[in-house]
């Protein structure tokens, strides 16, 4: 068995955008020492060799980093019902065979299409069931770390959306920031052709029909384009519109 991680590694990156740093504080292990006392060991009776304990404090946002989207996150109702948030995806939705379809052809700013989706899924070889967690493949996740990461990218369109939704699919991840277009080119094709439904068109399809999204993955290159599983599971935060995840494809 292999495992391969899909997920992006959480730590502060001064090139993260402002709105999304991850902050991580390291306690080294002599501070515990102080607490302990606090809670009433004297120091003559620590054992010899107990240096303390390590601690973290990890502040981020719950899109910062490898995280899955909730329907919450893509509006208050989903399919005229109250939106699920994170912790109530089914987790037997977290773990199924994966696929990898390769849209790395694509230009920034050019939105991925139906007729790319069926394209790439001919491509690939594979079959779409409601079990298969797909996961698109667009080669940008090679600009992760840099400035240019949230800025740069194709993106899912609606209809590519409503393709995979069709075919059962209702979980699905991609390889660079976001599931969308970046933000530059929504806001850019929006005010061009002052067509109002441009803005996030592919994660307000959730709105509709919910569904889970995966975003930042990486290392979707090291993957065949079937036969393997992915797990996500994400942190089970109450009432929350993601959270962090730790992806990763099994190869058996």
């Amino acid at each position: 068995m292999k495992v391969i991680d899909l997920s992006k590694p959480v730590r502060f990156n001064r090139d993260d955008p402002f709105f999304m740093r991850v902050k991580v504080r390291h306690k080294p292990h002599w501070m515990a020492k102080a607490f302990v006392r606090l809670l009433g060991l004297p120091f003559r009776l620590f054992p010899r060799d107990f240096a303390g304990w390590a601690d973290d404090t990890v502040s981020l946002g719950v899109h910062a980093t490898t995280h899955i989207d909730a329907p919450w996150h893509y509006g208050p109702t989903s399919a005229g019902e109250p939106a699920p948030t994170i912790d109530l995806i089914p987790l037997e939705r977290c773990i199924g065979p994966g696929v990898v379809l390769d849209l790395s052809h694509k230009a920034n700013d050019d939105p991925i299409t139906v007729a790319d989706m069926e394209a790439a899924l001919a491509a690939s070889g594979a079959t779409l069931t409601d079990r298969t967690i797909v996961l698109i493949r667009t080669g940008r996740d090679r600009l992760m770390d840099t400035k240019a990461f949230w800025k740069t990218g194709t993106g899912m369109s609606a209809a590519a959306t409503e393709w995979l939704l069709d075919r059962g699919v209702t979980v699905m991840g991609i390889d660079q920031w976001g599931w969308d277009l970046p933000f530059r080119a929504q806001i850019a094709k929006s005010r061009a052709t002052g067509d109002a439904s441009l803005f996030w068109e592919a994660h307000r399809v959730g709105q509709r029909r919910p569904y889970w999204h995966m975003e930042q993955l990486t290392n979707l290159d090291a993957l065949p384009a079937s036969g393997f599983e992915v797990a996500v599971f994400p942190l089970m935060i109450v009432g929350a519109s993601a959270a962090p995840a730790r992806v990763v494809a099994i190869l058996r």
